[in-house]
């Protein structure tokens, strides 16, 4: 019972770590990179459609990105989803490809988004801290319907801070790489 109580707590921590650089990636760091354009929705026949599904994204230089979608006349609709978007990035098309060039980042606007960085992983640190306290309830739960020890609530217990330890950790370190990201580009 415990071991299914710390494997499902472990997905749960793993599913909020892989979200989180998920949601990381999507910050614009003065690279260009086509995860920038991951979240953008495209009106494509009256649905919403992520770009990607769309068009193929690359970025042939360094401050450059091109959006060439897979039908020519989705070009007015991609380019406008790329303007409404929140990445401030200003399209230019030929008729056959979208050009994003990508501006180099102030400094206060680095410091902005390395501010951005550091909101995002406590959320994602509240988040690894709520799997905790949920699952430890469960455990306390257990214990007190004397399914378990209290020998094995406290081993539970322990096995669950590290398991919490581990997964903190891991969003410190792809929160220093993004930061690093972020000021150095």
């Amino acid at each position: 019972m415990i071991k299914d109580l710390l494997r499902e707590a472990e997905s749960r921590m793993r599913k909020a770590s892989d979200v989180l650089e998920s949601d990381l990636r999507a910050i614009r760091t003065g690279r260009a990179s086509p995860a920038l354009l991951e979240r953008v929705m495209v009106d494509y026949y009256g649905s919403s459609t992520p770009l990607n599904q769309l068009a193929v994204i690359s970025a042939p230089e360094l401050q450059l990105l091109t959006v060439r979608p897979y039908d020519p006349g989705s070009l007015e609709n991609i380019e406008r989803a790329i303007l409404k978007s929140e990445l401030g990035l200003t399209p230019s098309n030929d008729g056959r490809i979208i050009r994003l060039p990508i501006p180099r980042l102030t400094e206060e606007r680095r410091h902005e988004l390395a501010k951005i960085v550091r909101q995002r992983i406590e959320e994602g640190k509240v988040a690894l801290r709520n799997i905790r306290r949920e699952t430890l309830d469960d455990l306390r739960d257990l214990e007190k319907e004397g399914l378990i020890s209290e020998d094995d609530f406290y081993s539970g217990k322990d096995d669950l801070q590290d398991l919490t330890d581990r997964y903190t950790e891991r969003m410190e370190e792809i929160s220093k790489r993004k930061q690093k990201e972020v000021l150095e580009s």
